[in-house]
């Protein structure tokens, strides 16, 4: 089945790999083969490879910049379809309001919209990912989140048929949106900002990216905050009173810089960082009651 889709993708002009290694393009620089790896073009193309994956029953995984991604060591019996960095246009629509494609990184429509003396977003720079899963996730950061600034989201439903939703529908809360419960591609969203002035938004931006330097091990790879903040709680702070700062298995560790971080210390495997996962898991919630879940997501078994 695999070579009527990569067929596909090659009429399409589309760039596609067999036994594709997930560690090269996820940020935790771990993870076993993907069957095949296929990176579109455009979003037409990416609507015509979901329709042969359907057609020819192979399971597919649609993968923006990999920064919140962990694929087993097993791998992905399927097809990764991914939209970075050709699905990346970035255009302003009128004075305040940006859209952008869902394969274009966080950091170049903050960019874009600092040249444009949009303010709103600079909560959003320095997140390692792109707009897809932003959207996704509802990422947030410093006070702010991507609620705040959407205005409409358009994807491809599980018919095939493109769609969208307003910001009234799309049901975002805390790492949360509609698309983590529908399964819909998120392919572009439009952003509503206010207009501000360029000097005021630049030193914001570079305020919170000192502050992320600072505080995060960006020399590592890793997803960034491995666990999604549980309820009256931080799940650094969980992590670190119980003593699990420095807490190795094979090459992960908890960082020794900021304990809600797993990051790959030595070469470490996906297993390494499972099981490291659920080390920190159950040891807080042995002490102090609470269950963390985890932010990044897990992709096979």
């Amino acid at each position: 089945m695999y070579e009527a889709i990569a067929a596909k993708a090659k009429e399409l002009g589309s760039d596609f790999e067999y036994s594709a290694p997930m560690g090269k393009y996820t940020s935790f620089k771990a993870g076993g083969k993907a069957s095949l790896l296929i990176t579109v073009q455009n979003i037409s193309s990416l609507s015509e490879i979901i329709s042969a994956c359907k057609k020819n029953g192979a399971e597919y995984f649609i993968l923006g910049n990999g920064s919140n991604v962990l694929f087993c060591d097993c791998g992905f019996d399927g097809a990764v379809i991914r939209l970075s960095p050709f699905v990346s246009k970035i255009a302003l629509l009128n004075e305040n309001t940006i859209f952008a494609e869902s394969g274009a990184s966080l950091k170049s429509i903050c960019t874009f919209a600092l040249e444009h003396s949009l303010a709103g977003l600079e909560f959003a720079y320095g997140i390692p990912g792109t707009l897809g899963g932003a959207v996704y996730m509802n990422a947030g950061a410093y006070g702010g989140e991507m609620k705040d600034v959407l205005y409409s989201v358009s994807h491809i439903d599980s018919d095939g048929k493109i769609g969208e939703l307003s910001k009234e529908n799309l049901n975002l809360s805390y790492r949360r949106s509609a698309y983590t419960d529908n399964g819909f591609v998120i392919t572009s969203a439009v952003i509503r900002l206010k207009k501000g002035n360029y000097g005021d938004i630049k030193a914001k931006m570079n305020e919170l990216l000192a502050k992320r330097k600072e505080k995060q091990p960006l020399e590592f790879p890793s997803a960034g905050s491995t666990f999604k903040r549980p309820e009256g709680y931080f799940a650094g702070a969980l992590i670190e009173n119980c003593g699990l700062k420095g807490k190795s298995i094979g090459g992960a560790q908890v960082s020794e810089k900021h304990a809600g971080f797993i990051i790959n210390k030595n070469k470490a495997t996906a297993s390494d960082i499972c099981e490291l996962i659920k080390f920190v898991q159950d040891s807080v919630y042995e002490k102090c009651g609470v269950r963390l879940e985890p932010e990044v997501k897990i992709i096979g078994k």
